[in-house]
């Protein structure tokens, strides 16, 4: 069978107002419904940043991107389950495109002048 895993990154942006053990419980979800389905290759979790503007009133959020592989199935149930999880303030799903090697360019063969 052959192996039709494609990379992916999501960054979620979770409401800053939940406490350490909610966020630490919505990161472990999270984590786990990816692992589950999935192979997660990083996680990074950037901690609460600035937002460039306001979401729900909220200045700040907590960042957390999620480097994984997966069947094309998954990302579009992470992206259901983001939007109805309370907490999550926003979040998108990137797939990474396979980068395919560059085929070296030919040089014309000199022409041949006939003296």
């Amino acid at each position: 069978m052959e192996n039709n895993n494609n990379s992916y990154e999501t960054l979620f942006v979770i409401d800053p107002d939940l406490t350490e053990d909610a966020y630490r419980a919505m990161v472990d979800k999270f984590t786990k419904l990816i692992a589950d389905n999935g192979e997660i290759e990083s996680v990074d979790e950037w901690g609460k940043r600035r937002l460039t503007y306001p979401i729900n009133d909220k200045p700040e959020g907590c960042y957390v991107l999620v480097n994984f592989k997966s069947e094309p199935a998954l990302p579009s149930e992470l992206e259901r389950i983001f939007g109805i999880t309370e907490g999550i303030m926003r979040s998108i799903v990137i797939r990474h495109e396979e980068k395919k090697p560059r085929a070296a360019k030919k040089k014309p063969e000199a022409e041949k002048t006939e003296a």
